[in-house]
């Protein structure tokens, strides 16, 4: 049903400017300063974030969260367990293949990275080590687990990718850089160990997050967006 012009809401353009600077400044963050975001600011930046829409309002993610001290001691054992050659576990599988479009948007970021940190294409060994550093938190002071119910299964889990969206939109208006980081997930079994998160939780991503470091050359490129490989207009 069409409704009359005079009663479609005007458009709020503050908001809508608003919007678009957070997404357009937003990027994973792979380089941090050392200082901790204040607690107060964590807290705002969860609070926010728990607005997210979810499915019967069911709200399935929950955090743990490492500062501190607790965060040195799960990035060294991660990244332990990572370089020791323990076979990769995911509670969600991950992709089959990247093909297409979704492969060329993948080289791109790949591509663009490893230029950034000096890394020569073809340098598998150079590949390897920069992949590293996902288990090294890329020096973040602060990871967040992100887990769900096991009981609700993948809508579970998408609920969890929206409330990450909203989380770094959230770190962002704070002045907060953030990655999601799946490869994290790549061993949901010990990070369950390590925090001792309860069987009935399924390991989503981690977020890991603090202040961006501006003379990280990791920081300093961005992806491109195209809307309409994005988009199947269908009107009648």
């Amino acid at each position: 049903m069409n409704l009359p012009a005079t009663s479609i809401p005007p458009a709020d353009a503050a908001a809508i400017a608003t919007l678009d600077r957070l997404l357009r400044s937003r990027y994973s963050c792979r380089g941090y300063l050392p200082q901790s975001v204040p607690q107060e600011t964590i807290r705002s930046i969860l609070a926010l974030a728990q607005r997210t829409a979810s499915w019967c309002n069911s709200q399935p993610w929950h955090l743990t969260l490492a500062s501190g001290a607790a965060v040195e001691r799960f990035r060294q054992a991660i990244l332990a367990h990572a370089s020791s050659g323990a076979s990769p576990a995911p509670d969600y599988p991950f992709p089959r293949e990247y093909r297409g479009r979704y492969l060329d948007r993948r080289r791109e970021c790949g591509f663009q990275l490893y230029e950034a940190v000096g890394v020569k294409r073809g340098d598998r060994e150079a590949y390897a080590r920069q992949a590293m550093q996902n288990f090294h938190l890329f020096g973040a002071p602060h990871v967040a687990i992100v887990t769900t119910d096991e009981a609700l299964g993948i809508y579970g889990a998408i609920d969890c990718g929206a409330y990450v969206g909203n989380f770094m939109l959230a770190a962002q208006a704070h002045g907060v850089a953030c990655i999601a980081q799946a490869a994290i997930a790549t061993y949901s079994d010990f990070v369950r160990r390590h925090f001792a998160i309860g069987e009935d939780r399924r390991v989503v991503c981690a977020i890991s997050f603090g202040f961006a470091d501006p003379d990280q050359p990791a920081n300093r490129f961005r992806t491109t967006r195209d809307v309409e490989n994005a988009v199947t207009w269908v009107d009648s």
